[in-house]
């Protein structure tokens, strides 16, 4: 009986211990299945991992307002002032704020207002100045630099920058560029993978829409059901908490990004305006042609009429060009308006390439009664030493200086002064029988008789000139150095010139020119610096009623000077034949074209 009592009471401690251990596995198994479930449910938002910083970590209130509002004035350019301020104070509110509630701010995050990222430039946030669309925010001062770096390019785009269209489009890009920023710290956070795999469908699908549209027109018709839907995303990203310095990091990336494309689209857009101003247009390379081959097809004979040509006691008018239509502009506007066409002489001085265009074009077209010669200056048979490797026309220099003294750069105005080539000095070689010649230039219109220049009295002087005292002398000091010249003295221009041939070769002028090239060879602009010293004392001021320049690059000039004016100059890069011309000042060049010429309907030359 003992020993069987005793054996029974050693089993029972036993069992015990086995209970207890299969009762501890059980709850190790259980909790092994409830920590998982945990994190599937969101319980581990309590508890923060190494890779991702809490919201409402212990910081000064100030070094968040100061990453706040550097991150807004990176941005700001872009935003409208009251939009921006109000921004500004809503973050420091909640920054201020944050101590006090603590589980309300892990909760909000930092408050972005939807319309400050995706409002995209409407009629409010644009004004009209002289009919073209500007920015009602600050302008960042860099442009006011543009003119500096890019010349007359940067007025013209102002000047033809069209009204902000395809809204939809523009707002579908802003949605883009902030789902972006969002959806690489949206995806790292476990519990918000339904957020992140609808943040990056739309992402998706917007960018799909947008790689086969570029206007509101090519949208498919639910575009507006996708751009709520998006929105909709954004307004839930915004809503996590994240990290400010990922969204920071990743704003700035595409800013960067965005920046850069911009520059580049800014640099290849004024290299295409350069190449255009300085490329023959595709119409006139036709016509050019067309007429070269029908001057050797044609058996046309040249009325020469030599008696004409050296008289003298006639008009001589000498032009520079390599351009048939611009010329041939020059001369009808000139005879259109003359009172007497008879003694009237025209010469043309071109290079070989466009001799034979030249001719063929003056020999099937007559200019009432006045003549026309066209000589090539390249020709050494001809003219001998009076001849030149190639043609120069008259050269433009554009200049840059402030209004006044204190004026900053931004407000810098820029002029184009025109003066004479390599090619003028060669005049008294070339008409050595003639005494007295009036030089146009090829960019200019005649709108009114110019017989009275032949009766001026200009007191002993080489040329008559217009001057532009806009531009004095010491204004040009980077480009005169320190040659010795009357600081006030007013600078003149190419364009209408009347020149005395006598008292040129009597001065010797041509002679003191060659000289100062080769002194001043080495030097910026030494063409205008040679000219403004050989012509020192020797320009005789024409009345300013005679030209208005200015037609090439100034969209401000009045119509009603236009007008009045006896001759427009269109100096400046904007040429009336080429399609960056200032549209409302063609038509005074247009309107001496023919237009019922054949060769002009079949090159396109009329449009």
């Amino acid at each position: 009986m003992k020993g069987g009592s005793g054996g029974g009471g050693g089993v029972a401690p036993a069992k015990r211990r086995w209970r207890g251990l299969a009762i501890a596995v059980l709850f190790l198994v259980i909790l092994s299945m409830l920590v998982p479930l945990g994190f599937l449910l969101g319980l581990h938002s309590g508890f923060h991992s190494a890779g991702h910083m809490p919201l409402q970590r212990p910081s000064p209130s100030g070094d968040r307002s100061s990453h706040i509002d550097n991150l807004v004035r990176k941005l700001g350019p872009t935003l409208p002032k009251d939009v921006l301020k109000g921004f500004v104070n809503e973050a420091k509110n909640e920054t201020g704020s944050i101590n006090a509630t603590p589980k309300t701010q892990q909760k909000k995050g930092i408050p972005i207002p939807p319309q400050v990222v995706m409002q995209p430039f409407t009629s409010k946030n644009i004004s009209r100045i002289n009919g073209k669309a500007k920015m009602k925010s600050d302008v960042d001062e860099s442009e006011g630099f543009c003119d500096l770096k890019y010349g007359s390019y940067c007025i013209w785009r102002e000047e033809n920058r069209e009204e902000m269209h395809d809204s939809m489009v523009k707002k579908l890009k802003d949605q883009l560029f902030v789902a972006r920023a969002y959806f690489p710290s949206i995806v790292k956070i476990p519990a918000q993978s339904k957020l992140s795999g609808e943040l990056k469908q739309n992402i998706q699908e917007v960018e799909r829409v947008l790689s086969e549209s570029t206007t509101d027109a090519d949208l498919p018709p639910e575009i507006q059901k996708k751009s709520r839907r998006m929105e909709a995303v954004i307004a839930r990203a915004k809503s996590v908490s994240l990290d400010c310095n990922n969204i920071d990091k990743k704003l700035r990336q595409i800013f960067d990004l965005t920046e850069d494309e911009a520059n580049f689209h800014m640099k290849q857009s004024a290299f295409l305006y350069q190449l255009a101003v300085q490329t023959m247009p595709k119409s006139l390379h036709c016509l050019s042609m067309r007429l070269t081959v029908e001057y050797f097809r044609d058996h046309l004979f040249d009325k020469e009429l030599s008696e004409k040509y050296s008289d003298p006691t006639l008009q001589h008018y000498v032009i520079f060009s390599n351009n048939v239509i611009a010329s041939s502009v020059v001369i009808n506007s000139t005879v259109v308006h003359a009172i007497d066409t008879v003694n009237q002489v025209f010469h043309v001085l071109t290079d070989w390439q466009n001799y034979y265009a030249m001719k063929h074009w003056f020999l099937r077209n007559t200019f009432r009664d006045a003549v026309v010669q066209v000589l090539n200056i390249e020709d050494p048979d001809s003219y001998g030493k009076a001849t030149l490797s190639h043609l120069t026309l008259p050269v433009e220099f554009r200049v840059s200086f402030p209004s006044n003294d204190s004026a900053p750069a931004i407000n810098n105005r820029t002029q184009y002064v025109s003066i004479f080539s390599h090619s003028h000095y060669l005049l008294p070689e070339i008409f050595k029988n003639l005494e007295k010649v009036v030089v146009l230039d090829d960019d200019v219109v005649v709108q009114q008789d110019l017989s009275a220049l032949w009766s001026l009295n200009m007191g002993g002087k080489v040329t008559g000139a217009i001057e532009i005292c806009s531009v004095k002398m010491d204004q040009l000091r980077s480009y005169l150095g320190d040659h010795s010249f009357q600081k006030h003295s007013c600078s003149w221009m190419s364009g209408l010139n009347v020149i005395d041939l006598a008292r040129w070769r009597d001065l010797d002028i041509s002679e003191t020119y060659w000289k100062l090239v080769k002194e001043v060879s080495m030097k910026e602009g030494s063409a205008l610096l040679a000219t403004l010293l050989t012509f020192q004392d020797q320009i005789y001021a024409l009345d300013r009623v005679w030209v208005l320049s200015g037609l090439g690059h100034d969209y401000g000039l009045d119509i009603e000077g236009i007008k009045k004016a006896a001759v427009l100059h269109y100096n400046g890069n904007m040429k009336p034949w080429l399609d960056l011309g200032i549209p409302k000042y063609k038509e005074y060049w247009k309107k001496f074209l023919n237009h019922e010429d054949q060769y002009l309907s079949e090159c396109n030359v009329n449009r």
